[in-house]
């Protein structure tokens, strides 16, 4: 069986990992490359970077901080924000990054996804869904999540299949920080759709969540960012409890 992967989630804002809650009131949560490196000897089984305003601001991804954290991990690294071009993208993956993550950039320009993919293969790029509960219907946002769009989550991350991504990073934004559990019924919607893995990211508070939300959907990894940054949920606890759990992990 698939072994279920653990990801930590650094959200950058000008050279530092910071948190938010919905998206908003952001707050520091410390140094990005003490952070990796203490994820890493934690266990963690891949580590994703988001610089959350590069699109905000119109200026690309701090490649300076992505080339030092590569530098100093060994597990599978996933950079994302401000990545508009195949160049962008070139420069990322020089840069030291495993997989590119696109947000805006491909829901403003679809072929995006396939020019990254050809050049790189699949499994190098990851499709960024943020998705919000509107109107009794699950719907995706871009821009950091403060521009909506009419696209609907789970046509937007079969198309992303289709167009080539090799992975969907879905968070709900209704969950983001409020660490009430994970959206099931969007990451059980959309891990059904898709025959790429599909990793739950928003609302982890417990380690119960992570066990909910692998029992109950085809998620094949969870994310999260301020219980582990903050040492709520040590990843080394939380792998032993999901294996009391049936889940199967990397120890």
């Amino acid at each position: 069986m698939l072994k279920k992967r653990i990801i930590p989630c650094l959200d950058i804002k000008n050279g530092r990992t910071v948190k938010g809650i919905n998206f908003v009131d952001i707050q520091d949560a410390g140094d990005p490359l003490e952070l990796a490196k203490r994820y890493v000897d934690e266990g963690a089984d891949e580590l994703v970077f988001l610089d959350i305003t590069a699109t905000l601001e119109k200026r690309k991804t701090l490649t300076e901080l992505v080339t030092r954290i590569a530098s100093e991990i060994n597990i599978p690294f996933t950079v994302g924000g401000g990545i508009n071009t195949l160049e962008d993208a070139k420069k990322i993956i020089d840069s030291g990054a495993d997989k590119i993550s696109l947000n805006s950039a491909a829901i403003l320009r679809p072929e995006l996804i396939t020019e990254i993919a050809r050049e790189f293969g699949n499994q190098c790029v990851v499709l960024a869904v943020d998705t919000k509960f509107v109107n009794d219907e699950w719907k995706v946002f871009r821009s950091g999540g403060t521009v909506s769009t009419e696209l609907k989550t789970v046509d937007w991350a079969k198309k992303g299949a289709e167009l080539g991504a090799g992975e969907i990073l879905l968070t709900s934004m209704n969950n983001d920080g409020t660490k009430n559990g994970f959206a099931i019924d969007i990451s059980k919607a959309v891990s059904e759709a898709v025959t790429i893995p599909v990793i739950a990211s928003g609302g982890a508070g417990t380690m119960e969540h992570f066990a909910e939300v692998f029992n109950r959907t085809n998620v094949t990894a969870a994310l999260a960012a301020s219980v582990f940054h903050f040492g709520q949920i040590p990843i080394p606890q939380l792998k032993k409890y999901l294996q009391t759990q049936n889940i199967p992990v990397r120890i």
